[in-house]
């Protein structure tokens, strides 16, 4: 079962941090098949000043950084789906 951590600079409404959160949750079933009942994703509210981001972003209160940890097997094509 992957695991996700979800990291962003602004709060959201509770709303739509479950839309974030089902967002990669539907991502991880569509392409790497697991069970939809397999959910490991964290949120994390970073305050601005401790999360850089690059200088160029037009909005960068809403730069987000998702990392995905799989174990070994994955193909590299569901890998690149993702």
């Amino acid at each position: 079962m992957p695991s996700a951590l979800i990291e962003v600079r602004k709060s959201y409404s509770k709303s739509e941090e479950i839309a974030l959160i089902e967002a990669v949750h539907g991502s991880l079933v569509d392409t790497f098949k697991i069970k939809p009942t397999d959910k490991t994703i964290r949120l994390v509210v970073h305050e601005p000043h401790g999360f850089a981001h690059p200088p160029t972003l037009a909005e960068p209160e809403c730069f987000t950084h998702i990392t995905i940890d799989a174990f070994a097997g994955r193909s590299i094509e569901a890998k690149r789906n993702l």
